[in-house]
């Protein structure tokens, strides 16, 4: 994955600082006189990468999921599938850019892939609502995930939205049905399905694809039930720096919090700074994960997976008298 921004996330100052003095000593026609001194700053960048990403706050794992470098679906399709092929539109209204779903061999499984894509070039964005899906999205994932049922593939959703598409024709072709049938129908799927929130997890849109057996989060991910700047905007009447960091550490949604919470089943490490930082090590991390999960699941008889999967979301929120 080539970067396609060298955005500079604030707490990251003083790395950048450090790499742009290694950058200009590799540079140099004397570099290899320079070795000893290289590799004492790039000690000194991964001690204090080690350390600032060690002390990150909710706030900051929000900027963090959504920097323009770090991986996305189509990325990670490439990294971690053989023989990918694109399945297009749900047979009723078009075919939503927004969710990507195809067929694909991730280790020895054959598996269908479902996953947000947020675009990154601007027209990519533009065409792809920012990751924000319309309903017509979420019918082609659900279209998709019954024929995975049918022929026995389990089924991986990577889920990158801030939330579902909440224009007036998102709503006029059924917005919240769309959403919620697919709520119904994946909690009843007789295949194996695994879920990672690999960015950004935004409220029903994340729902929409993430009703799964195993439920699993990057580590510098987030998932909640409304954004920072959402929830600032409604309890202090605006979104900025300080209400965006208090609403964030209020909402409990980093990778930490969730797996504390019951709400995810695992967090996926990533590389040291982030996946931003290392996308092959981060795909790499991601393929493993999603092989062994996958190993688990499919030693279930289908109906029982079924039932263990609605096990898990009833027992969510659920509270245990002391």
């Amino acid at each position: 994955m080539a970067a396609t921004n060298t955005m500079v996330l604030p707490f990251e100052a003083p790395i950048h600082e450090l790499e742009r003095q290694i950058e200009s000593l590799e540079s140099r026609a004397d570099a290899d006189n320079l070795t000893d001194e290289i590799s004492s700053l790039r000690e000194n960048r991964d001690r204090l990468l080690e350390k600032i990403y060690g002390n990150l706050s909710a706030w900051d794992i929000v900027r963090i999921a959504r920097h323009p470098n770090r991986p996305q679906t189509p990325d990670y399709i490439h990294m971690v599938c053989r023989d990918f092929r694109e399945l297009h539109g749900d047979r009723q209204y078009g075919d939503d850019r927004s969710i990507v779903t195809g067929l694909g061999r991730i280790g020895p499984f054959k598996v269908l892939i479902v996953g947000h894509q947020k675009g990154r070039t601007t027209e990519e964005r533009i065409a792809s609502n920012f990751g924000c899906a319309h309903p017509e999205g979420y019918r082609k994932a659900l279209k998709k995930m019954k024929l995975a049922e049918k022929y026995g593939l389990p089924i991986v959703t990577l889920v990158d939205t801030p939330g579902a598409y909440p224009g007036v024709q998102a709503e006029e072709r059924g917005q919240a049905e769309a959403i919620a049938v697919n709520l119904r129908e994946m909690s009843r799927l007789n295949t194996p399905i695994l879920s990672i929130v690999i960015g950004e997890g935004g409220s029903g849109g994340a729902l929409g694809i993430g009703v799964a057996d195993r439920v699993d989060m990057l580590q510098y991910a987030w998932y909640s039930v409304i954004s920072p700047e959402g929830c600032a905007a409604i309890l202090w009447k605006e979104a900025n720096e300080e209400t965006n960091s208090a609403a964030a550490n209020s909402l409990c949604l980093t990778a930490a919090d969730n797996l504390r919470n019951g709400l995810v089943d695992q967090v996926v490490m990533e590389p040291v700074g982030g996946a931003h930082r290392s996308p092959q090590a981060a795909g790499e991390n991601l393929e493993r994960h999603i092989v062994d999960r996958l190993s688990e699941l499919t030693r279930f008889n289908p109906r029982t997976l079924v039932d263990r999967r609605y096990d898990k979301f009833r027992q969510i929120g659920s509270m245990i008298p002391s």
